[in-house]
């Protein structure tokens, strides 16, 4: 069946959702990646002989978009709530937001572009 797949990673969870166009999965990647944003909190992680990670640098949430062409994009949750775009599944690439702009209608513009 051709269509999209959505997974949705939190922690050691995974959902995974199926729709059948583009803007009916970018739809549930927002709706699930605002619900990851109100629940991301972390603490700062490590410190004398490990590096410390700061929430911002933690990724508490991941949903994850692919669909026909190869189509490989999603939103990054960090562990202060703040999100971000990205495309591509090996070598990720933050997609840039412009002012004013969401990541989620960042991510919108590159895959409809």
């Amino acid at each position: 069946m051709a269509g999209f797949r959505i997974h949705v990673r939190a922690g050691a969870k995974v959902r995974r959702e199926r729709t059948d166009n583009l803007d009916a999965a970018l739809a549930v990647i927002e709706r699930h990646g605002r619900r990851l944003e109100g629940g991301a909190s972390a603490s700062e992680e490590g410190g004398h002989l490990i590096r410390r990670y700061e929430p911002v640098q933690q990724v508490v949430g991941r949903v994850e978009l692919r669909g026909p062409g190869r189509v490989r994009a999603g939103i990054d949750v960090r562990g202060d709530g703040s999100s971000e775009a990205f495309t591509g599944r090996v070598r990720r690439r933050v997609v840039e937001q412009r002012e004013g702009e969401s990541p989620y209608e960042a991510l919108r513009r590159e895959l409809s572009g």
